[in-house]
């Protein structure tokens, strides 16, 4: 009877203070301090624009056409962070120039030695011989980090921001880099060239990222769940920024076979046109003025006469 009467009078305190019983939920420690719902919408805008022009970057730099595209974003530990790292996996740090530690470039041990037999001339056949880097080829992935850097650097738009590099290191020496008392901003991106796909990290602080968020928001002020606005423009505008094919002809000209099969390199071929008729400058095989063949400088060109009749197109 002593334990129902202390039950009933715990419940009944419960209940009082304050309304209901309290519901409670498991806490994850490791998952506390990671960045908000908001900050993460806003470092994905920011790296998915990364990625597109770092798929356009690496096109010039190496040929083809790379697919960058990113996988995702996260953050982690320090120590997680160096623990997962692959082996052989080409690391190089790039210093931060306000202090706030480094920025990693990690580019999978798969994809090292086929990018550099692309940018060598190769086919970027795979290589299942993993060791040290030459000279040569650490010159040539230092190079290919410095473009990926470069990109990142523009899509973060930090003002007097700047990243100086370092030699590649090995997974150990990350510590170096980043306080282990640091969490990490993980930016996964996939790329695909000649066949082959990998994947390239940019690690950098956490207290950086809240930085590139900060930033974002101050360069969008009171547009916060907004969507962006852009000039619309007119379809005569786009239409006066497109490309014709152009040509200046002698339309209706006709020659003999037998003209036609005694043709050799150096023979002039007879077309039995007057010189003083015009040929005729046509706009995506529409006949539109009168032109003969002039040169302007060391350039050929057709200088326009008469307009043809009718061109209904071009009337407005």
């Amino acid at each position: 009877m002593a334990h129902s009467q202390e039950q009933a009078a715990s419940n009944s305190s419960t209940q009082v203070a304050g309304g209901k019983a309290p519901v409670v939920h498991p806490c994850n420690f490791r998952s506390s301090g990671r960045m908000s719902n908001e900050n993460a919408r806003a470092l994905t805008a920011i790296h998915e624009t990364f990625a597109r022009n770092l798929a356009a970057s690496l096109g010039v730099y190496m040929g083809g056409e790379p697919a960058v595209k990113l996988l995702t974003l996260d953050q982690l530990p320090v120590k997680e962070y160096i623990a997962g790292i692959p082996g052989f996996s080409y690391l190089a740090p790039f210093t931060l120039s306000s202090g706030d530690g480094a920025v990693i470039v990690e580019i999978d041990v798969d994809l090292v030695f086929p990018l550099i037999d692309l940018l060598l001339g190769g086919a970027g056949a795979a290589s299942h011989d993993v060791r040290e880097l030459s000279e040569i080829e650490e010159e040539i992935m230092q190079e290919l980090t410095s473009v990926i850097v470069r990109q990142a650097e523009s899509a973060w738009s930090m003002p007097a921001m700047s990243l100086v590099a370092n030699r590649h290191i090995e997974p150990s020496d990350v510590a170096e880099y980043c306080p282990a008392s640091e969490k990490l901003t993980l930016v996964k991106l996939e790329i695909e060239v000649a066949g082959l796909t990998g994947v390239i990290q940019v690690v950098f602080p956490a207290s950086f990222a809240n930085s590139l968020v900060a930033q974002t928001k101050q360069d969008q002020p009171g547009k916060k769940g907004k969507v962006r606005q852009f000039p619309t423009v007119s379809i005569r505008e786009r239409i006066l920024d497109c490309d014709f094919e152009i040509a200046a002809d002698l339309p209706g000209m006709k020659v003999t076979v037998r003209d036609l099969v005694g043709l050799q390199p150096g023979c002039v071929l007879r077309l039995r046109a007057p010189v003083r008729n015009p040929g005729m400058l046509t706009v995506g095989g529409c006949e539109i003025f009168e032109a003969v063949p002039v040169r302007n400088g060391t350039q050929k060109a057709a200088q326009v006469g008469l307009r043809v009749q009718p061109t209904s197109w071009g009337k407005e």
